[in-house]
């Protein structure tokens, strides 16, 4: 199939998820399930272009377990929080917004269908790679690994600082929170580096350096970064303005020294 074709099929598939995903959201007045869709949806899209590539076998079978298993992780750990939590800040904000207008939450939702197509195009790439060098596929696996192990460890370190009721109010300082107000964010943008290496050889190879290029620019710009320290700034305060002054924003580095 035409790689073109292929992408307008997951168009279909993902824009049908995201329809049942906006009736659920619409029953239970959380819109965080689309975190847990987008995830699922972009891991999915990786096993599938996998699957229907006319690359070699090796670059795909690692596309195919490494974007699946990314997917998976992250959407199981989105999950955990949707169903066991209250809705998001960032959501409550926007419902009460657009006043609940559900029209305008199914065209977020089916805006979010046409991300997982974006982010698919580094796994179009690696799936018609007609070669890849032992070198570039084991640059690929340590990377994947580094980044999913370093996010694995950021949310598990959060989840214990949140579980806690004595930290209601306070901000998270503990392991990699001391280097990074978003080491999640670090790791997982570091995460579509992978597919850059898998794609090196492929015709289409220019589209893997769009994963870690949109990422970027989603999570310092646009949905990520500037909805999480808004969120954060209103229910925290001065301690998290502190925070702001003291660590790095996205990449790890050591905290300056802060006067409160």
């Amino acid at each position: 199939m035409n790689p073109w074709w292929q992408l307008f099929a997951l168009w279909l598939l993902a824009a049908a998820m995201m329809t049942l995903g906006w009736q659920w959201q619409r029953l239970r007045s959380n819109a965080g399930i689309v975190d847990v869709l987008w995830a699922a949806g972009v891991g999915g899209s990786a096993v599938l272009l996998a699957l229907a590539g006319a690359g070699a076998g090796p670059p795909r079978v690692l596309l195919g377990l490494l974007g699946g298993v990314w997917g998976i992780r992250l959407a199981r750990h989105l999950w955990k929080r949707v169903r066991g939590e209250l809705e998001d800040g960032r959501y409550q904000n926007l419902r009460g917004h657009w006043n609940g207008n559900q029209l305008k939450f199914f065209a977020f939702f089916q805006f979010q269908a046409l991300l997982i197509v974006l982010f698919a195009l580094p796994f179009l790439a690696v799936a018609r790679n007609p070669d890849a060098s032992s070198l570039w596929l084991a640059a690929a696996l340590v990377i994947w690994l580094v980044s999913v192990i370093g996010e694995t460890i950021a949310d598990a370190q959060l989840a214990r600082f949140r579980a806690d009721p004595a930290n209601k109010g306070h901000t998270c300082r503990a392991g990699l929170w001391r280097y990074s107000r978003h080491p999640n964010y670090f790791f997982e943008w570091l995460h579509w580096f992978a597919y850059v290496c898998l794609a090196i050889g492929s015709p289409l190879g220019w589209l893997g350096w769009s994963g870690p290029i949109v990422m970027f620019v989603f999570l310092r710009w646009i949905s990520g970064i500037p909805y999480t320290e808004t969120q954060a700034v209103r229910s925290r305060g001065d301690d998290y303005r502190d925070y702001q002054r003291s660590t790095s924003m996205l990449i790890p580095w050591f905290p300056k020294r802060t006067r409160r």
